[in-house]
């Protein structure tokens, strides 16, 4: 029987080396699992970075995926989780034209209703920005598209952090830092 895709959001952190996001999508590919949203940035650690990666997979598969990353001689640590298991965000960008908004105070209105924010209006366009869940974020989309005042749209991939209070990679270094001062110690 097979397994269920189910939508995951794999976090690995690294250190900052050129080529490694190259090998860490290279362990999708293999397995011809696409990845929905990437985002790569520094973490809270300085010279360590975190990639935010999400695809649907079965939890087999993304297991395999996780333990391949972490077999990355620049990669510290791989986790992977389930929405239920992380605070999530997006961030979307829309540009609007600004004569159909200035004549249609419905789309002001639909812009309120979602909870964004005009950032920008010169003459030629307006900027809209929404941050949210995805589903927020579309909707907000599907209502300004349906006046056909959008000209550009675009959605960041999914940043997360765990609802755990501390990073496991924190957990990780100390363990790391004890292990070597005993070694140290032992000397």
């Amino acid at each position: 029987m097979e397994q269920e895709k189910r939508f995951y959001t794999l976090i690995v952190f690294s250190e900052n080396f050129a080529g490694l996001l190259n090998q860490v999508t290279a362990v999708f590919t293999r397995r011809q699992v696409n990845i929905e949203s990437l985002n790569v940035s520094a973490s809270s650690i300085k010279g360590v970075h975190k990639y935010t990666i999400t695809c649907w997979s079965t939890e087999e598969q993304i297991q395999v995926i996780t333990k391949q990353i972490e077999k990355r001689i620049d990669v510290l640590q791989a986790h992977y989780f389930t929405d239920d298991e992380i605070f999530i965000q997006e961030v979307a960008l829309y540009k609007l034209a600004t004569p159909k908004v200035l004549e249609n105070p419905d789309i002001s209105k639909a812009v309120r209703q979602h909870g964004a924010q005009i950032v920008e209006v010169n003459p030629t366009y307006t900027v809209v920005s929404k941050k949210g869940m995805t589903d927020d974020i579309m909707s907000l989309y599907f209502a300004l598209n349906e006046y056909k005042c959008v000209l550009q749209y675009v959605r960041s991939g999914r940043i997360a952090i765990t609802k755990s209070c501390t990073e496991y990679l924190d957990e990780f270094l100390e363990e790391r830092r004890r292990a070597y001062e005993d070694l140290q110690n032992k000397e």
